[in-house]
């Protein structure tokens, strides 16, 4: 397969540039459209009680969807704020598509106690579909911030998504202007030229392009969030450029040992081609994870996320060589000349290990080599101390707080905080208590501690609406404490819990239902893709263990940092108590594949070393000595990458980039240069063991590229000077 893409680019490069080339346009033309149909909505879970009873409270009353508006300044009894309000709320409830608008000097609690603020909440009429309740949200809106006097914020229900959209939009495009020119000095640093550089750009460019194209695509049959902007955009740029760098360095290496420019495509599509076919398999599997779960956010993340690495995939392996095939010839070959494998290994540790002075990287896996058990038992300490906070992570939805304080939805938190009594704003655990209910089972719920205020209301069916309004905010610990215990209350009567309350709990058990299954489907996926790479059966399940110790470390400092709130203020964010429900599964997926990435770099330059001497000591010096300059660029561009979409201030971005980058920089770093090469040392020719089955198995339907070796020299002292087989025997 990657013979006949190498030979299309070669062969044909203009048809192919032309084709990424109208995807470029499409994806910028028409992708963008997609920041028109965002949702904030990210917690509901179909089939669930809390949506299940939503869904029936909205047949039962007129209402539909509300949202707030915050009128603040010196003193909001004047006769001319008074008018304007007035006038205001008279023309609102004239507009199509709303309910009601109750008068705020009139209605008790809306004016706050110091006479500063006065809050006035907007009904939207039920049934409305969305296009009518977008329009009507809109007007209303609109039309209450034409009031003139004092400061207005208007947020909440359907706007809040809009809000969130347009910060979404916002910030992708600040991170593009600080990530892309970031990106091209950095590989300008790399390749020292402008023509090499601005290949891999040129591969990321269309890789967002084909994200927001894939994105829109997805908005068509079903719900895309606000943050999936942010996160796609984040990985397509990512992960373009990881893969464009491995190619461009594979093929100025090339070039280095043939001049033909068709000759190094080829190579270079069969060598780090491979590396980068399975690595965005591997990828696109730990985003599969997210499929298995009911919630449309975390679906739609999945399969949208899982569509862009595979753009990225294809980038890279058919717009970048052909590319190459264009303008390859001017691109400089590597400096490093080429040596044999003799002269390589001449010189030779106590150790027996192969070195090469002048390679930071050998050393590095050489002192590693030298100390496996005090490299490994260092590392694997100091990851498990990093991860240690993520045993007590905590999840919610979270509140305005997760937004910068220059929105108008941070705005009118802020100013509801300042002049109302804490759990003004709170949303009610609203209960749905059924005809033929216990009244002893009424008493009881209504007797539940932590409950601040109780209203009822008779709905046209018998039913009896009862709204608990907690103490605390409208997820946090009394919340969801209170919804538990009224499902534990009822027993078998028709009782149902909702609100933004219960859909937490519901969110939450449903994670821990599917979360084993999604990720059991995953590890066994990834478990046959690497040994389908390898060969290998010890080999995957220590990629497997290093990764997950790395992942691991990475949460528990997003969770010690986000929700205890340590150093949080230097991120433009503060203490939470918990992190937003978005971050941990998007964190875990996302960052689960990228050290895959690395781990399938390093594995890929291992494994050629092997395949041509058998020697695993050479092949872990080797390995690293060849990859480690990709895996270190790839991760410090990744980290620019991911730096950019912190500039939004936005806490769940926020989180979800802090725990990519950490995720990023500890396993290229801690992981791939020191635990890697200890426990490779440790493992010794075991670590390319198969049974006899599993080794028939691969040589049958192992994935290779590679051309078979069949003159490769042997290191000194390694056999008599024959041709090493293309299947070391196993140990």
């Amino acid at each position: 397969m990657l013979a006949a893409l190498a030979h299309t680019a070669t062969r044909r490069p203009k048809t192919v540039v032309l084709v990424w080339l109208l995807l470029l346009v499409l994806g910028f033309g028409f992708g963008t459209r997609v920041f028109g149909d965002l949702t904030s909505s990210v917690e509901d879970v179909p089939g669930s009680e809390s949506v299940v009873a939503a869904e029936r409270l909205d047949e039962l009353t007129p209402y539909g969807d509300d949202f707030n508006a915050v009128v603040s300044g010196p003193a909001v009894d004047t006769p001319r704020l008074r008018a304007q309000v007035g006038d205001a709320i008279a023309d609102v409830r004239e507009q199509p598509g709303i309910a009601q608008v109750p008068d705020p000097y009139t209605t008790r609690g809306l004016v706050s106690g110091d006479g500063k603020a006065l809050l006035i909440p907007v009904t939207l009429k039920g049934g409305l579909d969305d296009d009518a309740e977008v329009e009507a949200t809109g007007d209303a809106a609109d039309r209450i911030r034409e009031i003139s006097a004092g400061e207005v914020a208007v947020s909440g229900g359907p706007l809040l998504g809009e809000q969130m959209g347009g910060r979404a939009q916002e910030d992708v495009a600040r991170a593009e202007l600080i990530t892309l020119p970031a990106v091209l000095v950095v590989l300008l640093l790399i390749f020292g030229g402008l023509r090499a550089a601005g290949l891999p750009l040129l591969v990321t460019v269309s890789g967002v392009a084909g994200a927001f194209l894939t994105l829109y695509g997805f908005s068509q049959f079903t719900e895309i969030s606000v943050y999936a902007v942010q996160i796609v955009t984040m990985l397509g740029l990512g992960l373009a450029v990881d893969y464009a760098l491995l190619m461009v360095i594979r093929f100025r290496e090339e070039r280095g040992k043939a001049d033909d420019v068709a000759r190094a495509v080829h190579a270079t599509v069969a060598h780090a081609g491979r590396t980068v076919l399975f690595s965005g398999l591997t990828v696109a599997i730990s985003l599969s994870g997210l499929v298995w779960f009911p919630s449309p956010f975390l679906r739609s993340m999945g399969l949208a996320a899982g569509a862009v690495v595979v753009v990225d995939m294809l980038a890279a392996l058919t717009l970048l060589p052909a590319l190459l095939a264009l303008f390859g010839g001017k691109v400089a070959p590597s400096g490093a000349k080429s040596r044999t494998r003799k002269g390589l290994w001449r010189r030779r540790s106590r150790a027996g290990v192969a070195s090469e002075p002048r390679a930071f990287f050998a050393r590095l896996a050489l002192f590693s080599a030298r100390r496996p058990v005090a490299v490994t038992a260092t590392v694997v300490a100091v990851l498990t101390l990093l991860a240690l906070p993520a045993f007590g992570m905590r999840i919610n939805i979270g509140d305005a707080r997760q937004l910068p304080h220059d929105t108008e939805a941070r705005q009118l938190y802020d100013t509801v905080r300042e002049h109302y009594p804490a759990g003004a704003d709170t949303d009610p655990v609203k209960v749905l208590v059924g005809s033929g209910t216990d009244p002893g089972t009424v008493a009881g719920i209504r007797a539940l501690p932590g409950i601040r205020a109780a209203d009822s209301e008779r709905l046209p069916d018998g039913t009896v609406l009862l709204e608990l309004t907690p103490k605390g905010s409208v997820d946090g610990p009394e919340a969801t404490r209170i919804v538990e215990r009224v499902r534990d209350l009822r027993g078998d009567e028709p009782v149902r819990v909702t609100g933004n309350a219960a859909g937490l709990v519901d969110f939450r058990s449903m994670l821990a239902e599917r979360a084993p299954w999604a990720v059991l489907t995953v590890l066994v996926a990834l478990f046959a893709l690497l040994f389908a790479f390898t060969g290998s059966l010890l080999l995957p399940l220590r990629t497997l263990a290093t990764t997950l110790l790395s992942l691991g470390a990475a949460l528990g400092v997003v969770v010690w940092v986000f929700q205890d709130g340590h150093l949080a203020g230097l991120l433009g964010s503060e203490g939470l108590g918990a992190l937003s429900l978005t971050a941990p599964p998007l964190i875990i997926a996302i960052a689960f594949g990228l050290a895959m990435d690395y781990e399938l770099f390093i594995l890929s330059r291992m494994r050629e070393t092997w395949l041509e001497t058998g020697d695993h000591r050479a092949a872990t010096v080797e390995g690293l000595r060849r990859s480690g300059r990709v895996v270190s660029c790839a991760a410090l561009l990744l980290a620019i990458v991911f730096g950019g979409f912190m500039t939004g201030g936005f806490a769940p971005i926020l989180q979800i980039g802090l725990g990519l980058t950490l995720a990023v920089l500890i396993d290229a770093t801690l992981v791939r240069m020191f635990l890697v090469p200890a426990t490779m040392t440790l493992l010794g020719r075991r670590a390319w063991w198969a049974p006899a089955r599993m080794r028939r198995l691969h040589e049958r339907y192992g994935l290779r590229e590679e051309a078979p070796v069949t003159n490769a020299p042997v290191p000194a002292g390694q056999g008599d000077g024959r041709a090493v087989r293309q299947a070391p025997p196993s140990p």
